[in-house]
Parts: C-alpha cells; structure tokens; sequence
C-alpha cells in the first residue's frame, strides 16, 4: 500500500500519538476511516456509471455495425441515395419528417 511497510506505518502511528493524543486520536482516525469508506463508495459508483456508459456505447455501436452490414457498401453515393435518402424513402416521409 503504497511502498509503506509496517516499520513505517508504526512511526507515523507513534508520531499521530503525540502530535493527536491519546483522546483525540481515535476521533481522527474514525473519521479517517469514514472518508476513506465515503471515498471508495464515492469511486465505486463513478466505476460503475462509467461501466454502464461503455456497455452503452458498445451496444449503440453493435447496432449500427448490423445496420450497416445489412445495406449493401458503395464507394460514392449520389445525394438522393445516401442512407438517409434511402430510409426516408423507405419511411416515405419528407425532409421535414411529416407523412406523405
């Protein structure tokens, strides 16, 4: 825990003891102790938004890859044949969204 043994752990136990005091030291670590536990509540929920952010993206992505494979690929597409042409076509809807 990081790079500190026990020999050294011990000295800033001794050194808390003196500077803190025997009353006021289990105050201190106690609350220590519950900013450390508020802290990694705090980073296990950040993990797990941003585990659940990249499932998301991965599934929108997995989406739009089997989109895309369905359509058949071409190199250059003409204005009325772009995909967005094409599912409005599809939808027979115009430009501003509103049924023919």
């Amino acid at each position: 825990m990081f790079g500190i043994g026990i020999p050294e752990l011990l000295v800033i136990l001794v050194v808390a003891l003196i500077v803190l005091g025997p009353q006021r030291l289990p105050e201190v670590a106690r609350a220590l102790g519950k900013a450390l536990a508020e802290f990694r509540r705090a980073t296990g929920d950040l993990s797990e938004e941003l585990s659940n952010a990249r499932v998301m993206l991965e599934e929108e992505v997995r989406q739009a890859e089997r989109k895309t494979h369905g359509a058949q690929p071409q190199t250059t597409l003409p204005a009325t044949e772009s995909p967005v042409a094409q599912e409005r076509q599809e939808k027979k809807e115009t430009p501003s969204g509103e049924p023919r």
